[in-house]
């Protein structure tokens, strides 16, 4: 049996970010883990139950590593990775039940906790600010990016196309679950203000599915421009392919822990427009045009630069892929099993 078990929560999820990370994690360091992973799907209170009830005697006195944002507060001997304190900043994005949960547990468990993994200095910044958490208790580890991302051809563009209903071959491109954080509200009225100007085959591509009430407010979209096409949820295999062929992802999120899309767009070759606060400028590494998500005339103003120069398109291209191929999940994977090793022989 393993010394270091592996809290597998994640695996009753449908995988979006921090779900994707731990079944990246998880692919790389199985072999070394004891993967705890629950027998049935688990959604809210029967999720919690597991995770309370059932996993401090399954890890017995092993190490516990927990990749999701949370664990069991009975286990002390426990590596905790830490994305984001959302819940805790702004819990008016969530549901009053997910948001209480949260509010009340993640002081409680990063405290706790022998050690933690932030994924970005931001992230280590909020827990030591917010928290208190002695700055040499949490260790920074970026997230990864997986080899799939890449330029793709135009078939595999074309195909990925037809696949979801897109007509339009010139598209900016929004991913990400449809709730208040990211932002979508503002971006729509930024590109009813710029649609008239903009050439008539080109189209806002929003990918992505309403999050779970049982987590998220709702987004409260109501009006819709023209030239906006909604895909719904797109499956992991399609994203490159989408990023690929986007003259631009457009991701004005308000809060990011890390943030993966932008950094996944730019492993594409794909340039990024993105938000000048929280993570995200951390994580695009100076190669992506940063806006303030406040400010509707600063994102269509930003849209309206790349769409109409072709020369700076291809600039940042270039230095997104030079700034991905830095950032690969083999490289976090190593870094974080250091960690649970000097942990766990501690």
């Amino acid at each position: 049996m393993a010394s270091i078990a592996l809290n597998a929560r994640f695996y009753a999820h449908k995988p979006t970010g921090m779900q994707r990370y731990g079944i990246e994690m998880a692919n790389r360091l199985a072999g070394v883990l004891d993967v705890l992973r629950p027998s049935a799907s688990l959604r809210g209170y029967s999720g919690h139950l597991w995770e309370q009830a059932f996993l401090p005697a399954a890890s017995g006195n092993r190490l516990l590593w927990s990749p999701n944002n949370t664990g069991p507060l009975a286990v002390a001997r426990q590596v905790c990775t830490m994305h984001d304190i959302i819940p805790v900043e702004h819990p008016e994005w969530f549901n009053a039940s997910f948001a209480a949960w949260y509010r009340w547990l993640l002081p409680k468990l990063t405290r706790r906790a022998q050690h933690l993994i932030a994924v970005s200095e931001f992230t280590k910044q909020r827990l030591v600010e917010r928290f208190g958490i002695r700055p040499e208790k949490i260790t920074v580890v970026w997230n990864g990016v997986d080899a799939q991302f890449r330029p793709r051809t135009d078939a595999e563009i074309a195909e990925v196309r037809e696949a979801l209903n897109i007509r339009s071959q010139r598209y900016l491109l929004s991913l990400g679950s449809l709730e208040p954080r990211k932002n979508l509200r503002r971006l729509l009225a930024a590109w009813g203000k710029l649609r008239r100007e903009m050439p008539e085959d080109l189209s806002l591509v929003v990918v992505g599915a309403k999050g779970s009430l049982q987590v998220f407010r709702d987004a409260a979209i109501t009006e819709i421009p023209e030239g906006v096409h909604f895909t719904g949820y797109a499956r992991q295999e399609h994203l490159p392919a989408l990023y690929s062929g986007a003259l631009a992802l457009v991701y004005p999120s308000l809060y990011e822990g890390f943030g993966l899309p932008p950094l996944e767009a730019m492993a594409c070759g794909t340039p990024v427009i993105t938000s000048n606060t929280t993570s995200l400028p951390e994580v695009t590494g100076g190669a992506a045009l940063l806006i303030d998500p406040l400010d509707e005339d600063a994102i269509a103003g930003a849209m309206r630069r790349l769409v109409g120069d072709e020369e700076m398109r291809k600039r940042m291209s270039a230095l997104s892929l030079a700034h991905a191929s830095k950032l690969t999940w083999d490289r976090t994977a190593a870094q974080t099993w250091k960690v649970l090793e000097e942990c766990c022989h501690a």
